[in-house]
């Protein structure tokens, strides 16, 4: 395994040092690109899986968290400007890499802000080792979207199969990522706020959807291959494990399953909670909303 840090001149950050860590997963390199901003204690922030994932989502979070931590934003491997090679994506290999990548960059526990998905990866890790200090957990997820819908394992593993195969996975892939499916898909389920949904906003979101090699993790996203837990009982059991502060961030507006998961999340003892405007994508379309709600948890010494 490499923890060599290479500056990268041609990626486009939100202000920071921007820098790549190559990690070896079963024999292959892949290149993980992730950026800091701001001095002191470290923070970790970990953007959602989906389709569009990067860490610019996080990128207004970051700023307004730098006056007061150093924060390292990252792009998940599969995702953003990181290496997207043809893996068959899977929950080990986001466990190993979280687990890594966190003892390479860091040296003492560290607050981790994680968005939908990642938040049973922070968890798993948490309960493994003394590696976060504190976690907030924004809007979080652990089951996929076919998952979601009902779709059994049979025909989610199809769905990912077809969208893996060279010449009708491409064609499928581009299908659901056309800037109208998009749109439609934000104003579903991931912002509020129709007059933030621009088109210049659907465009650089397509334009991530449309870097080579970007439907294989997203394809196992949707399917569920990335879900680190299967049962609600196990994703619960996680959060009961942990010996370090929690705290939930829930969008008001979130889809009607996801927020029956957050409300038995947050009705575990000891989880502090709080309910703001938005949905699945409320770190990206409140920010400013998000930390004013979580500064008394982030910046109170007896967390």
């Amino acid at each position: 395994m490499s923890t060599n840090l290479l500056s990268t001149s041609a990626a486009i950050g939100f202000g920071g040092v921007v820098q790549e860590y190559l990690w070896n997963w079963e024999n292959q390199q892949l290149r993980v690109v992730y950026e800091t901003l701001g001095k002191g204690s470290p923070l970790l922030l970990l953007p959602s899986f989906s389709t569009v994932s990067t860490r610019l989502e996080m990128s207004e979070l970051a700023r307004l968290l730098a006056p007061h931590f150093q924060v390292v934003a990252i792009d998940w491997p599969g995702f953003g400007e990181s290496s997207r090679p043809s893996l068959n994506y899977q929950p080990e290999i986001y466990q190993q890499f979280l687990e890594d990548f966190v003892k390479a960059i860091f040296n003492t526990p560290i607050t981790a802000i994680a968005a939908g998905h990642a938040a049973s990866y922070v968890l798993q890790l948490a309960v493994k080792q003394t590696a976060f200090s504190r976690i907030i957990l924004l809007a979080p997820t652990w089951r996929g979207p076919l998952p979601t819908m009902g779709a059994s394992q049979q025909i989610a593993g199809i769905v990912r199969e077809l969208v893996r195969s060279p010449i009708l996975g491409q064609a499928l892939y581009k299908l659901n990522t056309t800037q109208s499916f998009l749109s439609f898909m934000y104003r579903r389920h991931v912002f509020t706020d129709a007059a933030k949904i621009t088109p210049s906003f659907i465009e650089k979101k397509w334009h991530t959807t449309q870097q080579p090699g970007a439907r294989f993790a997203s394809a196992a996203f949707v399917t569920g291959n990335l879900d680190a837990v299967h049962k609600q009982a196990d994703f619960l059991e996680l959060v009961q494990s942990l010996t370090v502060p929690l705290m939930v961030v829930i969008g008001e507006s979130s889809p009607p399953k996801s927020r029956e998961e957050m409300n038995a999340l947050v009705a575990l003892p000891g989880v502090k909670s709080v309910v703001i405007p938005g949905s699945l994508g409320l770190h990206e379309e409140y920010p400013a909303v998000v930390l004013e709600a979580v500064q008394d948890f982030l910046f109170s010494p007896e967390n």
